[in-house]
């Protein structure tokens, strides 16, 4: 297919914007990507047109470049058409590098093993040093925009590959003394210096001369890869930010840099600050944040490096500035802010805070910055939320709720409220003429109060609610708040049961600490009400959630009253569901009576089964069985309840497949008995109650096998041998399929298949009855006469292990010997069931071997003789 035109590729761009998944799971998203690299070659397309190419690159990398080796040949394509562009100043040149970072960065493609890293790498780096790299590269004109888009190319990459530019601190250091973009050549040498610090502090290695100067990149010289190696296993990326600054230490401490390394450090450290000036307000901040937290906890780096920057910045208007200024508080703490300068920076953020023109998210910015302010010398268990100690609740006065504030703004307020409440109680400042424990109550009674009108705005309703939950996580250890707040939502209830739901999901958030008063006055408030209510459907939604096995015949008393206004479907399910919380709760005195009575006089056929069901439930399962049947279902809506409750408990009372914690082995062998007899060793996982082994044999060789039944097993806890009959009907080894059936610590019943058991040609071994008394030398020759002509003979070589015959007999077959001449000799007869025999003759042994001779009336058995006796050597 040949060029498309401009008209052609908008269409096929505004397709691919629209849906791009869909777009590229189409017959045209296929080839996208190639159609993309080739056009940015094609003289028919203008350089706008091309640069819109590009930008769709840039947006969806991942899309058009799926993996690592299409992002590696996209990568390669679009440096090829770099290098072929013309030298006049074009538009096309920033695109491109921009687009072959984005590629090698999403897809996953930057290695030592990427020819197009190895190719970019080194471009990137010519280009911000300000190298002249030829006139493929524009004119002298273009240079300066060419050099800050290669250190934005830079920094991308380094922070995919921390470690990236670890040998190039020194080069970097150099240029920023140099003419060239202030801000790129700054960003890029702050993140290469942190994480350079970070990963050779993780590693446990020096500086080692990382930040001395450097030569200009030359063509041909490797690039060394190994810091960015060490930094995917010690370096993970952070969000500039200052909360839970010990979670976020960077462990420097174990740097212990030489004096010339520290010099160096301090020099570029200093270098850097002193040009921030000229960056812009958001790129300052980020500088910060880097410098500081990369210098955190370093020896030889004291903070004072920061002190004119603190100067500069403390009154700064500048939100962002002041974000930084505050991370280098949470990192340096006193080393670096006194006393004064932190009651400065409270002052101003309670100021800035009550500005009456502030947009809103710059005012919901101050009180966050109040709320997690960093302090010098906080009070209390790390991590405990608290109001600064130099915030007062004289100097937040300004700062106090109200009914009128934005609902954000009325919340964020609200828990700094708290936050002073929490320190009132500690102070006791009772004595005051006014309290913060007192003005949240009467706040809290106007939410309610908006709460609680008829028809009002569910947002109120809402925001009543919100500011309950966080005074209840705020304060949960306060019983002063919570008892008036737990006797105003009764009241609230009262007023307004439609607000059941709501209700119902605060219940379902907080703590004990409200969470049981507030279930106890609801039940309240629901039972003490006739059933004639017209909000029945929202007092059987709170008694749903709130009943228990307190109570009952008040509770039971309110369904019996209520279950005559059920008339239609939605009603009926709702008692019922108040039925299935008492049963989950254990009642069943008298809730049987009334499961009986739904099910015959509620309307709904649906309803009626489901009662009956409860009732079914409640006569023939137990309590815990009762309980875990009954829990919360995970089954999807179904157009019946029955339905969807049967899907919701059938895993809890059918016997699903499960996997096995049991461990069962062969023991040794018994050489006793009529039978063969396997000996079983079972262990558990964990505790394993009603355990039923089935075992099952393919084909006719044995008949059918019996169950093995044990009542319980624990886990470390000695079981004896299980035993297990064996009715071969052909002497011949097999295997065995094992399956349990157990019962669960929480009462359900599971199955599971455990694996094979081998049943082996010597697990068939029996005696013979004992010879006559004198005489089993004869006794052997007998049997031995007896298996010709019917049977089979055969003879093999034996051979023997260094400890000899007589140490391979005993160990194997002791049981079956009727004649012995130690060390040399043995005469052997085992029985294998249900009617063969097998003799042996080990006589003349030697050093090596022994001659054996067989006999068996079965002719089948000798192969299977032959292939164990001369296994035996390599078991002795």
């Amino acid at each position: 297919m040949g060029p498309r035109s401009r008209e052609t590729w908008a269409q096929r761009l505004g397709a691919f914007r629209a849906s791009p998944s869909a777009f590229m799971a189409g017959p045209e998203g296929e080839d996208l990507g190639c159609d993309l690299l080739s056009e940015l070659r094609s003289e028919k397309l203008s350089e706008q047109t091309k640069v819109s190419l590009l930008a769709l690159s840039l947006e969806y990398p991942a899309q058009l470049w799926p993996d690592t080796a299409a992002a590696e040949a996209a990568a390669t394509s679009l440096l090829d058409t770099l290098v072929l562009l013309p030298p006049r100043p074009s538009a096309l040149r920033r695109p491109l590098l921009l687009a072959a970072t984005t590629a090698l960065a999403t897809g996953d493609a930057l290695g030592p093993t990427s020819a197009a890293s190895l190719r970019l790498l080194p471009l990137l780096l010519g280009l911000a040093c300000g190298s002249d790299l030829g006139r493929g590269f524009g004119p002298a004109s273009e240079q300066r925009s060419l050099q800050a888009t290669a250190c934005e190319c830079l920094r991308e990459l380094e922070s995919c590959k921390p470690g990236l530019l670890g040998g190039r601190l020194g080069l970097l250091r150099g240029l920023l003394g140099q003419e060239g973009p202030v801000q790129p050549l700054s960003l890029l040498l702050a993140l290469a210096l942190r994480n350079a610090l970070v990963i050779q502090a993780r590693a446990r290695a020096g500086l080692q001369g990382l930040l001395m100067a450097g030569d200009a990149p030359t063509v041909g010289i490797p690039w060394n890869w190994a810091l960015a190696e060490e930094g995917a296993a010690h370096l993970q990326p952070q969000a500039p930010s200052w909360p839970a600054t010990e979670v976020q230490e960077c462990g420097l401490a174990v740097l212990e840099p030489s004096p010339e390394e520290a010099r160096e450090l301090r020099a570029a450290v200093a270098q850097l600050l002193d040009t921030s000036y000229l960056l812009t307000p958001v790129a300052q901040a980020q500088l910060l944040w880097l410098l500081g937290w990369a210098l955190r906890g370093l020896r030889g780096q004291p903070p004072v490096l920061f002190k004119p920057q603190l100067v500069r910045l403390l009154g700064t208007g500048q939100l962002t500035l002041l974000h930084a200024i505050l991370a280098l508080k949470a990192a340096f703490g006193e080393a670096l802010f006194t006393a004064q300068d932190e009651a400065l920076l409270l002052r101003r953020l309670t100021l800035a805070a009550q500005h009456p023109a502030l947009p809103l998210s710059a005012h919901l910015f101050y009180l966050h910055c109040l709320l997690s302010f960093p302090e010098n010398w906080p009070l209390g268990p790390t991590g405990e939320e608290a109001a600064p100690l130099l915030l007062g609740p004289r100097l937040c006065r300004g700062l106090l709720p109200s009914l009128l504030h934005d609902p954000m703004a009325l919340l964020a307020r609200l828990h700094l409220l708290c936050l002073l409440c929490v320190d009132d109680e500690e102070k006791e400042e009772k004595a005051q003429d006014w309290s913060p424990q007192h003005y949240l109550e009467e706040l809290l009674a106007g939410l309610r109060q908006r709460a609680a009108l008829d028809g009002g705005p569910r947002a109120l309703a809402t925001l009543c609610f919100q500011a309950s939950y966080l005074v209840v996580r705020c304060l949960a250890m306060q019983p002063a708040v919570l008892t008036p707040l737990t006797r105003g939502l009764a009241q609230l209830y009262q007023s307004r049961p439609a607000l059941a739901p709501h209700f119902v999901d605060l219940l379902d958030r907080v703590g004990p600490e409200l969470g049981e008063p507030l279930r106890v006055v609801l039940r309240q408030e629901v039972v003490a009400r006739p059933g004639k209510d017209e909000a029945l459907c929202w007092h059987l939604q709170i008694l749903a959630k709130v009943a228990d096995g307190n109570a009952q015949s008040a509770t039971l008393g309110f369904l019996r009253a209520a279950a005559a206004r059920c008339t239609d479907w939605d009603l009926q399910q709702a008692l019922l569901q108040v039925c299935r919380a008492l049963l989950r709760a254990g009642v069943g005195k008298g809730l049987a009576d009334l499961l009986q009575a739904l099910a015959r006089q509620l309307e709904d056929p649906d309803g009626r089964d489901r009662a009956r069901l409860y009732y079914i439930l409640l006569a023939h399962l137990a309590g815990p069985k009762l309980g875990v049947a009954l829990g919360p279902s995970l089954a999807a809506p179904a157009a019946s309840s029955l339905v969807a409750e049967n899907q919701g408990f059938a895993a809890a009372l059918m016997v699903q497949e499960a996997p096995a914690p049991i461990q069962l082995s062969v023991g040794p062998r018994r050489a006793e008995g009529p039978v063969p007899v396997l000996q079983l060793q079972v262990e558990v996982l964990e505790p394993v109650y009603s355990l039923e082994l089935r075992f099952r044999v393919e084909g006719q060789l044995y008949a059918p096998l019996g169950a093995i039944h044990v009542p319980c097993l624990y886990p470390g806890r000695p079981c004896r041998p299980l035993l297990l009959p064996l009715q071969p009907r052909r002497p011949a080894p097999t295997h065995l399929d094992v399956r349990a059936l157990y019962t669960t610590p929480s009462g359900l019943t599971r199955h599971a298949h455990l694996p094979p058991l081998l049943v082996t040609f010597a697990d068939l071994f029996l005696p013979f009855p004992q010879s006559p008394e004198g005489d089993k030398q004869g006794f052997f020759e007998e049997l031995w006469d007896s298996c010709l002509p019917k049977g089979a003979e055969s003879s093999l070589w034996c051979p023997l292990g260094p400890r000899g015959l007589e140490a391979l007999v005993s160990h194997h077959l002791e049981p079956f010997v009727v004649v012995a001449e130690p060390p040399t000799s043995y005469h052997v007869a085992i029985h294998l069931p249900p009617n063969s025999r097998l003799l042996l003759r080990l006589e003349a042994a030697q050093v090596d071997g022994v001659p054996v001779a067989l006999r068996t009336d079965d002719w089948a058995v000798l192969p299977l003789a032959g292939d164990y006796l001369r296994g035996l050597s390599a078991t002795v």
